[in-house]
């Protein structure tokens, strides 16, 4: 099979190649460091020739709308053009369409452009990743005194997502769009908790928590819990306490 990765030098990515790879199918890892500009378009067009199956997950933190938004309005544009649709299988977040965040919110549009394209799609939604955790963790809780905003994770372990990608670009498309379950980590948390446990396998006491009150759209929807998975989520691989414990250290 020959199967197109998005954002394929990324973490996530190069777990989704990798793994493709082991299963002897033909993939290629696009990204701007293999001549691929979702922003420009520059080398989209024969990329996307032959594919068989693209695992979408490319995405940008503070340049979402030109690399995530519009990047996947002109894939859509090229794959309609085909007589022979490829799968895209698109990599989104768990909670977007409920969370005003910006970055978020452009993750739904994504979703809504890749729903009305007509084209075989199946997105999967993620709860944050554990190393997105450990980062946060790190940056509320480097002194004594942690403030921190009301928020909780149900995180989940990279690599299990880009197993659980894999066999979903390797089995049957759908005859359109589809979303499939939601996929989250075995353990709920909040914030002042990872602080806790990050400090504690970095060598460091316990912080003092200062916990800020929910001002603002998108703290109130971390609050309310929009980035926790419902009840007919997927729950699998390692726990966020299983992981840190096996994680390297990266306290510098």
């Amino acid at each position: 099979m020959n199967v197109v990765v998005t954002g394929g030098t990324s973490g996530l990515g190069r777990e989704v190649v990798s793994r493709l790879r082991e299963r002897d199918n033909r993939v290629i890892a696009a990204s701007r460091r293999t001549g691929i500009d979702l922003r420009t378009g520059e080398g989209l067009r024969g990329l996307l020739q032959g594919a068989d199956v693209i695992v979408h997950a490319a995405s940008h933190r503070t340049r979402y709308r030109k690399v995530d938004l519009d990047g996947t309005r002109r894939m859509i544009k090229i794959l309609r053009d085909r007589a022979d649709q490829p799968h895209v299988v698109y990599v989104s977040i768990v909670g977007c369409d409920r969370n005003p965040y910006p970055y978020h919110r452009a993750k739904y549009a994504c979703e809504l452009v890749l729903e009305r394209s007509g084209l075989p799609v199946t997105v999967v939604r993620a709860t944050q990743f554990h190393t997105l955790v450990t980062a946060l963790a790190r940056v509320f809780g480097r002194g004594p005194v942690s403030v921190q905003p009301q928020l909780s994770f149900q995180s989940c372990d990279h690599l299990w997502v880009a197993q659980r990608l894999v066999e979903t670009a390797l089995a049957e498309p759908p005859p359109g769009y589809r979303r499939a379950p939601d996929l989250a980590g075995p353990e709920r948390m909040t914030l002042g908790e990872a602080v806790d446990l990050v400090r504690q396998a970095d060598g460091k006491p316990p912080a003092r928590a200062i916990t800020l009150p929910a001002v603002g759209g998108v703290l109130k929807a971390y609050a309310l819990g929009a980035n926790l998975p419902g009840p007919d989520a997927v729950i699998g691989g390692p726990g966020y306490r299983e992981w840190l414990r096996s994680a390297p250290s990266t306290n510098g």
